[in-house]
């Protein structure tokens, strides 16, 4: 795979959550792959910078009606 390959990988969301995705996705003028691959990214790169998952208490799902 080359550098600027982008790997493919199947993903299921609740219809509730890829709604809110799909909302902020339209808010920021981006499909919602581009949000999701946004946000991972954005994560990824505040944990290289923290050194630590955001927000600190990751495995406490928050309180969302999403799912």
């Amino acid at each position: 795979m080359t550098d600027n390959a982008k790997k493919q990988i199947p993903l299921r969301l609740s219809p509730k959550l890829y709604n809110a995705i799909a909302a902020w996705a339209e808010d920021d003028f981006r499909s919602v792959n581009g949000q999701i691959e946004y946000l991972l990214t954005e994560c990824v790169r505040q944990r290289k910078k923290n050194g630590k998952p955001v927000p600190s208490e990751f495995d406490i799902p928050p309180e969302l009606d999403i799912q």
